[in-house]
């Protein structure tokens, strides 16, 4: 055969070939197991949160959803993990409100917050709460504040520097000028058991950790840092009506892709996840553990990460958070 014959029908083969062997990739979608990449240790909320969804998700994809934990340097790496990842929605990664702080909190990241992710929805939002011990003489945040000022109390429990409960604690301390001097733990599980054994009376914790403790009575929570109220406790105050405004510092919960991620499957994950958190079980099961079901378009998860980043960033330098 002559060689320009060859390439002809080469040439001919691979244009027919080529938007026949693309569309599977999205028409076929799930043909394998998903993976949803939580960058932080089994059994903290972010896993839990993630574990609930992939059940249902996989039920509702027909295909297997496993999570799969990458913990360390808080949570940067399990993200870049997922930033290097194919962009064919096999991979998806489970952020938080952390994911926004580490832009600003680490000089260096293994990934671009912006550019190495498409955002798919947020699915849940959950507010950190003001939690002090049962033996502390205040009954709301005003008694908190008075007893703070008048060195009855100097230290609140942080469960990692950068988390989301240490910023909204911050933003507490810097706004009304305290003299706080945050006592770190490895995780909030002990900087909870810190404040119910009375070592370290006064937390910010994600409301998840909390609750149990809460509502057995180990535990006073002062108010919230939502806009409304959580129906998980739904006599404990915003800070707002406790009267104090401009504190207002929730975590969403969320789902990305690497970037590049076809737009049809990103639309089929938002659509199915929206299913997910509409499902009475998983509802009432995020509900109990403090979490509220929610779902976005990837536009607007977009635009709260665009946001959230500079506004938390300016808590992070103000404070002047390290890494630990």
């Amino acid at each position: 055969m002559r060689p320009q014959l060859r390439w002809l029908i080469l040439a001919l083969c691979l244009a027919a070939a080529g938007p026949c062997a693309a569309q599977p990739a999205t028409d076929a979608y799930p043909s394998r197991p998903v993976r949803i990449i939580v960058p932080f240790g089994v059994g903290g909320p972010g896993d839990v949160f993630a574990r609930l969804v992939a059940q249902k998700l996989g039920e509702n994809l027909g295909r297997n959803v496993f999570v799969e934990n990458h913990p360390g340097a808080g949570g940067t790496i399990g993200t870049g993990v997922a930033a290097r990842a194919a962009p064919d929605g096999y991979t998806l990664v489970v952020v938080s409100s952390t994911f926004m702080i580490n832009a600003s909190l680490y000089d260096k990241l293994p990934y671009d917050t912006i550019k190495d992710f498409a955002p798919i929805t947020m699915a849940a939002t959950t507010p950190n709460v003001l939690i002090v011990h049962p033996s502390v003489p205040a009954k709301t945040v005003k008694d908190l504040v008075d007893l703070i000022r008048a060195k009855k109390y100097d230290n609140y429990a942080m469960g990692g520097a950068g988390t989301p409960s240490h910023v909204s604690a911050e933003l507490f301390r810097l706004a009304l000028d305290l003299d706080l001097t945050a006592i770190p733990f490895n995780g909030g599980g002990p900087a909870i058991a810190s404040v119910i054994a009375g070592h370290t009376p006064i937390a910010f914790s994600a409301l998840a950790p909390a609750t149990a403790g809460i509502k057995q009575g180990l535990l006073r929570a002062l108010a919230v840092t939502s806009k409304t109220r959580s129906s998980v406790l739904p006599d404990v105050p915003t800070m707002a009506e406790a009267g104090f405004p401009d504190q207002e510092n929730d975590t969403p919960q969320g789902f990305l892709a690497p970037a590049g991620t076809p737009r049809p499957i990103i639309d089929r994950l938002n659509r199915e996840i929206a299913k997910v958190m509409a499902s009475p079980d998983v509802k009432q099961r995020m509900l109990a553990i403090g979490f509220e079901p929610m779902v976005t378009t990837p536009e607007e998860f977009a635009e709260r990460i665009r946001t959230d980043i500079p506004r938390l960033g300016r808590i992070v330098r103000a404070a002047r958070i390290r890494p630990e």
